[in-house]
């Protein structure tokens, strides 16, 4: 089971294309200590009970802003839990940090949205690209002389004046020791203001994903493994379009479940308003159980507009190996090709 949860809104950084730049006059929700530790001994019992490893994801925000992050991280590992998290590497800069990151972590995901002048313009940070270099390289050779440590992860937002910038990225991330990297489209829910101007467009995506197979090669005989699927690939593409991806049959909450900073569990981010459960509803492992159960049954009773148009990255394929068809440029597609998206679950998404 992979639990993504996202334990904050508070970040310190300011990127114009999400919702928790620093910049931003809003509300910032963190999770309550006394309720996560609840939920932490809610799936360790689970786990322990059905035999069906855990992997829990934090997220934010930035995560580690959390003042209850690395006690509860402790705790969780203690009850037997794996632990990924993704970051923006702010506090990789300290070596306590890298050392809790080393020892209690399976996966560490760093963001990273595009080379130095890129990066640190984006994220409102001047000269963060060479601090994430310099403590990413850190992360990594700890983890050689100690012979252990979590994955390290890049993952990359993919924008309009950024999407080619991705093969000289994966050059440089893998000299960095990291080991896969992940990317996404840039997304319009959390800041519509900005999202015109950068979104990729039909021809981005059309010579993003040509290009792909050769980047992957590249950064494969380097040791760095470049993921995302036929269907990914395909999400990319439609949206790119304007053209909707329904999900008839995700397996909602089967193998993965989204938590929110109010302790709300849904099956995804883009449904927890609609489908979400209180933990503190889940008082019992077999209740747990039976969440696939309540929310097939909450969406036959209303079916939400996400479904009908389903950017959920865990259903998509992102974690995928690699494309397994031809390639047909985005030019050649029909409306009609906008077919749904796999009807199972597949690669559950760690950071969401």
């Amino acid at each position: 089971m992979i639990v993504v949860w996202r334990i904050t809104e508070r970040c310190n950084l300011a990127c114009p294309f999400c919702a928790y730049d620093r910049t931003l006059t809003r509300g910032r929700r963190t999770m309550d200590a006394t309720a996560a530790r609840g939920i932490v001994a809610r799936l360790a019992e689970y786990q322990e009970t059905t035999g069906d490893p855990v992997l829990l994801s934090w997220l934010g925000g930035e995560p580690m802003l959390w003042p209850e992050f690395e006690a509860i991280s402790r705790e969780a590992v203690a009850r037997g839990l794996r632990l990924s998290v993704t970051t923006n590497g702010t506090l990789l800069t300290r070596p306590a940090i890298r050392t809790l990151l080393g020892t209690l972590f399976a996966e560490v995901t760093v963001s990273v949205d595009g080379l130095a002048p890129t990066h640190d313009r984006l994220r409102g940070w001047p000269g963060g690209y060479a601090v994430l270099a310099q403590s990413v390289r850190a992360l990594a050779d700890e983890k050689v002389r100690n012979g252990q440590g979590p994955k390290l992860r890049v993952n990359t937002v993919l924008m309009h004046r950024t999407w080619k910038e991705f093969s000289a990225l994966c050059e440089d991330v893998a000299g960095w020791g990291v080991e896969e990297i992940t990317f996404n489209q840039l997304g319009g829910n959390d800041r519509p203001e900005f999202h015109p101007a950068h979104r990729l467009t039909p021809e981005d995506v059309e010579g993003f994903v040509a290009a792909l197979p050769g980047v992957r090669e590249r950064a494969g005989e380097r040791g760095l493994r470049v993921v995302g699927g036929d269907a990914y690939l395909r999400r990319l593409r439609a949206t790119s379009r304007g053209l909707a991806l329904p999900v008839e049959d995700c397996g909602p909450g089967e193998r993965f479940w989204f938590i929110d900073e109010r302790g709300r569990v849904a099956p995804c981010s883009f449904t927890v308003e609609g489908y979400g459960v209180p933990w503190v509803d889940l008082a019992t492992v077999a209740e747990w159980r039976e969440l696939p159960a309540r929310f097939r049954q909450a969406r036959a009773l209303r079916r939400l507009s996400p479904c009908d148009d389903c950017h959920s990255t865990q259903v998509c394929e992102k974690f995928a190996g690699r494309q397994t068809g031809p390639y047909v440029p985005v030019a050649a597609l029909a409306p009609e090709q906008a077919v749904p998206l796999p009807s199972v679950m597949v690669e559950p998404c760690p950071a969401g």
